[in-house]
């Protein structure tokens, strides 16, 4: 037996979210059927990260192992032949017995996109939240720092379960703008807001981007947002931003060389 990474990107609209679901399209789901098809093996595959309905990925890690003699490095190639248009495998490759794509992380980077323009073009529609009318970058922008390293994130999490940890470490948070695709207005830009943690609770970075949507909308301050994590209840932060301004942008499995460019942890004050 072998075991198989694959880096795969996908266009999360028209699914239920990675994890399979009775009776509903799932990006596990549709891997494993195409794996099936190539194989004639029913094959569990194991992702880095479950995203939700609705949520896209552009570096999504899963791996899987299988007794099939067909190359490792022309998995990828041979599945995307077998895969819907949404869904594309970047590469495959052989890794380690003890490689586990979710356990084995030491990282991941979300990055969720925002549109404040008064309108925004029809094929972004599926991939930004659309945030028009009053919106102060700057203040956005000073308060994100505020959720830089160990803390319990409870407060901005959907609690999956009473008793998981609630601690994570964030490394950085990175506000930026960036231009959209051509063919629109040459000024038009989305805003970035892109978080590296260790890892992320069930909807962290959607839960945290609400909250500071609301103060770059005059709706609190930075001091505010380090009185939500404080409180550790999830009634104080703000609303949990929809599924489709996020995407999955990679995973990191070593880690060193990113680790050493990026803010150390600061311990959280209780």
């Amino acid at each position: 037996m072998r075991n198989i990474r694959l880096t795969i990107a996908y266009e999360g609209t028209n699914y239920a979210g990675w994890q399979v679901q009775p009776n509903r399209p799932s990006i596990q789901g549709t891997i494993e059927a195409a794996l099936k098809s190539l194989t004639g093996e029913a094959i569990r595959i194991h992702g880095a990260g479950r995203t939700d309905a609705g949520v896209h990925a552009a570096g999504q890690v899963a791996n899987f192992t299988i007794a099939s003699s067909i190359p490792p490095d022309r998995f990828a190639a041979a599945l995307n032949s077998e895969l819907p248009h949404d869904i594309t495998l970047r590469d495959s490759s052989e890794v380690p017995d003890d490689f586990h794509a979710r356990y084995s992380a030491v990282r991941k980077q979300y990055r969720y996109l925002i549109d404040t323009a008064d309108m925004t073009p029809p094929w972004l529609r599926g991939l930004v939240w659309r945030v028009p009318g009053r919106f102060d970058e700057d203040a956005l922008a000073a308060a994100a720092p505020r959720l830089i390293g160990t803390h319990d994130f409870s407060a901005f999490e959907s609690k999956s379960s009473p008793d998981e940890d609630s601690c994570r470490t964030v490394f950085d948070i990175n506000v930026t703008r960036s231009p959209t695709a051509l063919g629109w207005q040459s000024d038009h830009q989305l805003l970035s807001i892109a978080m590296t943690a260790d890892g992320f609770l069930y909807n962290m970075v959607r839960a945290i981007v609400g909250t500071l949507v609301q103060v770059a909308q005059g709706r609190g301050t930075a001091d505010d947002v380090t009185r939500i994590l404080n409180s550790q209840d999830r009634s104080q932060a703000g609303a949990t931003a929809p599924p489709q301004g996020l995407s999955l942008m990679w995973v990191d499995y070593a880690g060193a060389d990113r680790l050493q460019q990026r803010p150390q942890p600061r311990e959280a004050t209780r």
